[in-house]
């Protein structure tokens, strides 16, 4: 059963007032209060969550009898909740993504934990649990390209120089910097025309000489591949999970890794400086990090797993092929927190003034 409730931090900013939603899993009618030892405050992405519940909540519950409520909001709403709270926002466990966890670090806002708490944490791939966040990656996001398969080779979109191609000016999108995408493929540029993936300086100088031909840098999901089915536009920069529900429905639309600058980003589950439930979140991400969890995850979410046993459906390999299997091993990275936080709010400011506007 899914209800939903009003996020108990509203009141602390009305600024912050669209982040109302809150879902929660119920199990009987037992005692709802968060912080007791029977159950939890997850923090959770505002999408999926009927599906999320399906695949871990549920489960979890019937595995341990904790309860668990799921607040729901976008990455940097949520942060800004346990800004507010100093770190005791009354949440166990938040999922986010990682340059929002990255972000929080540094202020404070999460605690570390390792194996004796969470043993799963020896199970999962060594990129999950890389240096420099306190909590681990439970999936993954690849940057690559989406495209028409009625207008494109794999081979050409896979090349950025298809940016710079005046057959199809008018007929691309590129990500804004503001979302998960759009510092991948900013990096992704930088390290294949520039000296790194941090060079932003030839990165914005490349992709503001193609701003003139791309038709939208898109801020969301729906954006994008609503322009790619009406055929506005013939590819665009893109997560691999933008592509797996157009390829299993048919959509003459498939998705390729860049030939260079391959980036991804993670979801990493961190546990709050203030949680009132330590062990129940410990036994929350343990199990998240399951195999059990993970393969239910990739298979009705659509999460690429972490864990190295899951089994990865074929909606996914579909798009992605073996990379799943080892995106390390396919030539991927992820960026460096110490690199990205620092910098973000000037980069942001930037492509804003440097390339999206143009």
């Amino acid at each position: 059963m899914i209800r939903t409730r009003t996020s108990r931090l509203l009141a602390a900013s009305s600024a912050l007032a669209a982040t109302a939603l809150v879902v929660t899993g119920c199990s009987g009618a037992a005692d709802d209060e968060s912080g007791s030892a029977d159950s939890i405050v997850v923090s959770a992405f505002p999408f999926g969550v009927e599906e999320f519940q399906e695949a871990i909540v549920d489960p979890f519950t019937e595995k341990t009898g904790i309860r668990v409520e799921i607040e729901t909001g976008s990455n940097a709403d949520r942060l800004s909740q346990l800004q507010l709270a100093g770190g005791d926002a009354g949440i166990d466990v938040m999922l986010i993504s990682d340059t929002f966890a990255a972000s929080g670090q540094e202020q404070d806002l999460f605690q570390d934990f390792d194996e004796s708490d969470v043993p799963n944490l020896a199970s999962i791939a060594e990129f999950a649990v890389e240096e420099g966040y306190n909590g681990p990656a439970y999936s993954y996001q690849l940057n690559g390209t989406l495209y028409s398969t009625d207008d494109l080779t794999a081979e050409q979109a896979a090349d950025w120089s298809l940016y710079a191609d005046p057959a199809y000016s008018g007929r691309l999108a590129f990500p804004d910097i503001a979302v998960t995408a759009g510092q991948l493929a900013v990096s992704g540029v930088a390290a294949t025309f520039g000296d790194g993936p941090y060079d932003i300086d030839t990165a914005y100088q490349t992709i503001g000489e193609w701003a003139p031909a791309i038709l939208q840098f898109y801020t969301s999901s729906t954006e994008v591949t609503n322009l790619l089915t009406q055929g506005e536009i013939v590819a665009a920069d893109a997560l691999s999970g933008f592509a797996t529900n157009l390829v299993a429905s048919g959509e003459p639309v498939a998705w390729t890794a860049p030939v260079e600058g391959r980036y991804m980003a993670t979801n990493r589950a961190m546990i709050p400086s203030g949680a009132e439930n330590v062990e129940g979140a410990y036994a929350f991400i343990d199990y998240l990090l399951s195999v059990e969890a993970q393969t239910a995850s990739a298979e009705i979410v659509g999460d690429l797993p972490v864990a190295l046993d899951a089994t990865v459906p074929a909606e996914i390999t579909e798009v992605v092929g073996d990379i799943a299997a080892d995106p390390i091993a396919a030539g991927y990275e992820t960026l460096d927190p110490a690199e990205i936080v620092p910098n973000r709010a000037q980069w942001v400011e930037r492509f804003a003034r440097e390339v999206s506007s143009r």
